[in-house]
């Protein structure tokens, strides 16, 4: 078994999805890595200790920018990329590309190093990617994809992030 999740669409909830995923392996006893890119600042998933489960972060605090990413905001996401395939050896089961969908519409990563690194996933890993704007080469490669669709929001309120809400 070798399974591609897909969490995309313009709604909340893709990370929260992950994360969902990420406990139930974690309770069943498997080893989960989530890597997180574009993001910098530890939200609550980072203060909660769950045994087989472990966060790695690849951003800064602020903000990228569409259209104008730094060298650094390249940087530190090739970096995750790089840490990610670490993980393709073996050992773990579940493996988290928060924001790698993302990382790619701002032109942090390209579209073949993703699907490149999804050509290697071996038998018996699952592999769950989150982020906007899915390109049809990320969903033909995947084998389950759900679109959050967004309804309503507090943010078109103008209102900010509420931490343990939003982060």
């Amino acid at each position: 078994m070798k399974r591609i999740t897909v969490f995309t669409g313009n709604g909340a909830g893709k990370t929260t999805a992950a994360l969902g995923r990420a406990l139930r392996a974690a309770g069943h006893g498997y080893k989960v890595v989530f890597i997180q890119f574009m993001k910098g600042r530890k939200s609550g998933e980072h203060k909660v200790k769950i045994p087989n489960l472990t966060f790695y972060q690849f951003g800064r605090e602020e903000f990228v920018k569409l259209g104008s990413p730094t060298e650094k905001d390249r940087e530190l996401a090739r970096k995750g990329l790089e840490h990610a395939r670490n993980f393709l050896k073996g050992g773990v089961f579940m493996l988290v590309l928060d924001e790698a969908i993302t990382a790619v519409n701002y032109q942090l990563l390209t579209l073949n190093e993703i699907t490149s690194f999804l050509e290697l996933v071996p038998e018996g890993m699952a592999v769950i990617l989150t982020g906007r704007n899915v390109p049809n080469e990320i969903l033909d490669a995947a084998d389950l994809v759900t679109e959050m669709k967004k309804v309503k929001h507090p943010f078109d309120r103008g209102e900010d992030a509420v931490e343990g809400c939003e982060y």
